[in-house]
């Protein structure tokens, strides 16, 4: 596993290593060890499977509030979508900053998202599906979001918005007034 600096502190993309033989291919997505060697000592205690019917769709920006915010690795496993991550943190030198990346189950990408940022992503290909693993387990009272197409981030989405949910819709915009999580 490769980590590559993104350019917001501790927000990494991840490249897997692909061993192809006449069977298929094997790639190592996690190894506590190497993470461990990138600042990475929590424990994993979610896991969960997101499955996208049409090009187009959004879904997010989600994120949990303390003390219940949490750590992501997210990784495509069918199609392609673009997926993003906005830093939250208060006092971060990149707040409200985000960074998007084409992630597909050809690219052997996964992205690791620090606590303090919210995430969402754009469905590029029908049928398209990812996994996440989070650091803490799901808790509605302290779930939030903010709406995809708010202006002060300015996120660039690569299709034009054909689903999204009521909920997600109705995020609110962030206030001039928002410091951060």
């Amino acid at each position: 596993m490769i980590f590559k600096r993104t350019g917001i502190n501790g927000l990494y993309l991840i490249e897997h290593k692909k061993l192809e033989d006449e069977r298929g291919f094997f790639s190592r997505t996690y190894c506590s060890d190497v993470f461990q060697t990138h600042g990475f000592s929590e424990n994993f205690v979610q896991f969960n499977h997101s499955f996208n019917i049409k090009r187009g769709t959004i879904r997010g920006l989600h994120f949990q509030k303390p003390p219940f915010g949490e750590t992501k690795l997210i990784r495509c496993v069918k199609g392609r979508v673009f997926d993003v991550a906005v830093d939250l943190r208060k006092g971060s030198p990149t707040f409200l900053k985000f960074f998007g990346v084409e992630l597909s189950e050809n690219s052997m990408l996964s992205m690791l998202i620090p606590k303090g940022f919210a995430h969402g992503f754009q469905v590029l290909e029908n049928d398209s599906a990812l996994i996440y693993h989070h650091t803490s387990h799901y808790n509605a009272e302290y779930e939030s979001g903010i709406r995809y197409d708010d202006n002060r981030i300015n996120i660039v989405w690569k299709e034009p918005v054909q689903v999204i949910s009521k909920r997600d819709s109705n995020f609110p915009s962030l206030k001039q007034s928002f410091t951060g999580i």
